[in-house]
């Protein structure tokens, strides 16, 4: 299967797609500018997750850094296949083309930065792919093995994904949205101009309050805790800020007569349960001013099934449990590492329907 070229989902997206391509054939020399950083939503993707680089990075623990990089050079006329990040990165370049349409002036746009550690000699094979795809990518920085955070805050990056959970965690502390994304044996056709991004609760677009005192209390005391502080807005956590831009993109749109054909759309999936616990959740959002398009309270329930019928390009979580369950039906899942959850073991509930947090 090649990502490149993924099912449209609906009749909506056929003519939205249709659309998008007569553009580019009247238009076939015009090549768009890159944002100024300070303007942009920028997205920092490492290598290994926009595209397929599991040969490569064997080669790298099992015979060192001159062997990978003697491979690399011997193969750079090979292109890389596309990666879990892969899907996301296109649905961004469809967004920035409605945008461009709709504001032209505008440099509020995505803006795709390809962060990694990677030596420059294998920057000519990810050049080739990159031009092979079509991807929209002029800025790259090669690190040689160095910590890429100062690039990340020079760049103001929004969103930095990555295979190196050390590295998100890094970036996590110095305060930048990150997420580690894994290559998926199963993966979901996905919308090829609507951009689908869900997103956890607690612990990603909420501080992981509650789920301390669901890990350290039990299940009662979080009940008891949610109900009396249910008007007290969460503080927020590390993803609040990208639904935040995603909000600012939609708005644009909805100023311009899109809301229902709208091609970002937002989810809330959350295994807090809608009665008990779910007010507080919704009221955060309100005060903060931002929202959901959809909001799934699935009481305890697993999330992959849900996540399977809306087909998200990325599902950030802070729960392996939950980041494999989605794997399994297809969905790319990213761990976000914040939280109690990395520090405690997962803790069962009596009822064996429930996960490892209702708070979740």
């Amino acid at each position: 299967m090649n990502l490149n070229h993924q099912l449209v989902t609906s009749k909506d997206d056929a003519c939205c797609l249709e659309a998008m391509r007569s553009r580019e054939h009247s238009t076939p020399n015009k090549k768009p500018t890159s944002p100024k950083p300070e303007n942009a939503i920028t997205i920092a993707v490492s290598s290994r997750v926009l595209f397929n680089m599991d040969v490569e990075q064997q080669i790298f623990e099992q015979k060192g850094m001159e062997e990978y990089l003697k491979y690399q050079i011997d193969h750079e006329t090979e292109l890389f296949k596309p990666g879990p990040a892969f899907p996301f990165i296109k649905a961004l370049e469809a967004v920035n083309a409605q945008l461009r349409d709709l504001y032209p002036e505008s440099e509020e746009l995505f803006d795709v930065v390809l962060m990694t550690n990677n030596h420059a000699h294998v920057g000519v094979r990810l050049i080739n792919s990159i031009n092979h795809y079509k991807l929209f990518i002029e800025r790259f920085c090669m690190t040689g093995g160095n910590s890429p955070i100062g690039y990340l805050k020079a760049y103001h990056t929004n969103l930095y994904l990555s295979a190196d959970s050390v590295k998100v965690r890094e970036a996590i502390e110095e305060g930048i949205a990150a997420a580690t994304m894994f290559s998926s044996e199963k993966v979901t056709q996905v919308s090829e101009t609507q951009l689908r991004v869900a997103f956890d609760g607690d612990a990603v677009l909420f501080s992981d309050e509650s789920e301390r005192i669901y890990k350290t209390q039990g299940l009662d005391k979080f009940f008891e805790h949610e109900k009396a502080h249910e008007n007290k807005p969460l503080d927020h956590g590390p993803l609040k800020g990208f639904l935040e831009v995603l909000g600012r993109l939609q708005r644009k749109f909805y100023a311009k007569g899109h809301r229902m054909d709208c091609p970002i759309r937002t989810y809330l999936v959350t295994a807090r349960s809608a009665a008990s616990s779910g007010s507080r959740a919704l009221k955060t959002l309100r005060a903060w001013g931002l929202e959901t398009d959809e909001a799934l309270f699935l009481a305890g329930a697993p999330k992959g099934p849900m996540l399977a019928k809306i087909k998200p390009h990325i599902f950030f979580d802070d729960q392996m449990f939950h980041i494999e369950g989605a794997a399994e039906l297809g969905t790319v899942a990213a761990h976000v590492p914040y939280g109690i959850a990395q520090k405690l073991p997962p803790k069962k509930t009596k009822d064996a329907k429930e996960t490892d947090s209702p708070s979740k």
